[in-house]
Order: C-alpha cells, then structure tokens, then sequence
C-alpha cells in the first residue's frame, strides 16, 4: 500500500479512536522531565549470542533448560522481580512438554504498569530450510526469538541503572514457535500466551496496554502497521489504533522511519492475539514483515539460516531506542 493510502486507512482507524475515546482531561500538574537512557545494541547483541550458543532452545531440549535459567538469571542480576509460570502443554503433533512463561517486573507494587514482551522458544523443525535432509531439525532462532528477547534484557539493565517509577512487566513467553503450519487451529501457536492470558502474574494482568517484539534484529528490516479494524478494534474500541499511531508517529519522529514503515499489512496470529484477545488489554507487534516475501517474513524464518548472520546491531538499536522512549515518556507523562 502506498503512502497516501497507508495515511487515509490510518486516519479512518484514528478517527475511529478519537469517536471512542473521551478527551482527556486537561491538568495543570507540570510534567515531570525523564531522560531517555541510550540503547547499547552491543550488549543487545550480545544477549542474542548468548541465547543462540545454547542451541536450539525448543521444549524438551538441553538448550531450552540452559536458556530457561539463564534468563531467570540474567533478570535478577537487573534487578527485577522474577515470576515464573510453569505448566505443561503439548504440540499439535502430540507431544507433551515442560514450558516456563518468564516475568521480570519492575515497581511490582504500582498499579499503572505496561507490559513488553517476546518469545524465547525456537521452532522445532525447519519446514522453510532448502536442505530437505535438515527440514525436521530445530532451528537457531537468532532473530525469531532471541532478538526480541536481547532488546528487552538490555532494557532491563537500563530500567536498573535509571530507575523510574511506573510499573513495567517483561514477560518472556514460552512455546510461541510450536503450532502447526497451514492450518486454522490458531491455538496450536502462542500457547504460553495463552497460558498467560488465562493466568496472568499480579497486577499484570491489568496493565495499560503491551509492546511485542517478534524477529526485530534482521537487517532491512520493515515493521508495519497491522490492519486491525476487522481484528481487534472490536475489543478494544480504538485503544488498540491509538496505540499503533502513537508508538509509529514516535518511531519517525525519532528517525527510524526507515524501519517503522508507512505501510499497512494484515493482522497476523502472534503472542499479542491471546493477550488482546482473551485478556482484553491492547498490545501491538512490532513485527518483520519484508515487502514481496513469499512467506510475509524474512528469507531465513524457519530455516537454519536464521543464526548470528543475519543479525543488524542498527535494527535492534532502533527498536530498542523507540520502546525505551516509550517506556520513559509514559513515566513522564508525555506519551
């Protein structure tokens, strides 16, 4: 879609917005100033290497129980106050597994919290691979899961070094990468969502809205806008909209249009569905979806091409950078 469609389709979703949402109230409180912390898309990096030199981290494997404390490790050492949701789930093949939903939360106590989340599963097999000998093998999951997961660790050491006063949630999902492909049973996928959705952590379960982050360290990357009249404003009555305007017009501010892209694609099955779905609360996917790709997402999804090749230091630092100013303007009161 073009730019000048891209702006009336979103502008049709915004005045929905406006209709359904009251103005706000105009307060003659000051509003407090909040420096924005610097990204370090070095020590993101280096959060994603980590991840992926434990293998494979599927259910069931050696790499998923190394990966699993790791993290639960790595949160502490920020400071966080970890929660972990054990429960048993199974594929859409029928094998059953231990899996572990990871929360690492900051200010537990305040009520008015926002949730930033990402998945830390890799798929099980390698349906995309080229090599037809390797299609059953797990994949490396350097962007389509560890990526997400290395931005929002080191937003935790910031959140550490610059203490703020809102509530913030990362919540590292589980089993996210083990559904079944071309098939309508969408609850195959995202079943640590799932699992949260039903059974969220205290507090988190009314945050104010969420930020999803799904494969957001591949060079050239393109995150777009999901067309979500028919989706999830329903729910959400133009929150969800708002949302998306506010976080993109942000990004561009900022300069990174040439990631947070004026283009407009469908809504997709992800972590953020349950969570908007089940638990009513509005949470957007910033998500790679490369023009003219066969699959909607990069050329290494699913195939064991996706390793530490493939990672940009520059798209993690973007994406980083804007949901860290999202992060210290909702705390300043700006956003």
């Amino acid at each position: 879609m073009n730019k000048l469609l891209f702006a009336f389709a979103v502008g049709f979703i915004f005045l929905a917005a406006c209709k359904q949402e009251p103005q706000k109230a105009v307060s003659n409180e000051p509003v407090k100033k909040v420096t924005v912390p610097v990204f370090n898309s070095d020590t993101a990096y280096q959060h994603v290497a980590t991840q992926v030199a434990f293998g494979p981290r599927n259910p069931n494997s050696s790499g998923h129980d190394q990966c699993k404390n790791w993290l639960i490790d790595k949160l502490n050492s920020y400071g966080a106050k970890v929660v972990t949701q054990d429960f048993e789930a199974q594929t859409y093949t029928g094998i059953k597994f231990q899996a572990t939903n990871i929360i690492g939360q900051y200010n537990p106590e305040n009520p008015k919290r926002i949730l930033l989340a990402a998945h830390w599963d890799t798929r099980f097999i390698a349906e995309e691979d080229a090599d037809s000998d390797r299609k059953d093998e797990p994949i490396p999951g350097a962007d389509d899961g560890a990526s997400g997961v290395g931005v929002l660790l080191e937003i935790a050491r910031l959140l550490q070094e610059n203490p703020i006063e809102l509530g913030v949630d990362i919540l590292l999902f589980d089993a996210e990468d083990q559904g079944e492909r071309g098939s309508s049973n969408i609850e195959s996928w995202c079943l640590g969502a799932q699992h949260w959705a039903k059974n969220p952590h205290a507090r988190g379960g009314d945050a104010k809205y969420g930020i999803l982050l799904d494969m957001v360290g591949g060079r050239n990357a393109r995150f777009a806008v999901e067309d979500i009249r028919n989706t999830y404003e329903p729910i959400h009555g133009g929150k969800l909209a708002a949302l998306y305007i506010k976080v993109w017009k942000l990004a561009q501010a900022m300069g990174k249009g040439n990631y947070f892209s004026s283009n407009y694609v469908s809504a997709g099955t992800d972590d953020h569905y349950f969570v908007n779905t089940i638990r009513k609360i509005p949470m957007i996917d910033i998500i790679n979806k490369p023009a003219n790709s066969n699959t909607s997402f990069m050329s290494n999804w699913h195939t064991h091409q996706d390793d530490m090749e493939g990672i940009d230091k520059r798209t993690l630092r973007a994406v980083g950078q804007v949901v860290l100013a999202v992060v210290y303007k909702e705390e300043e009161g700006s956003f």
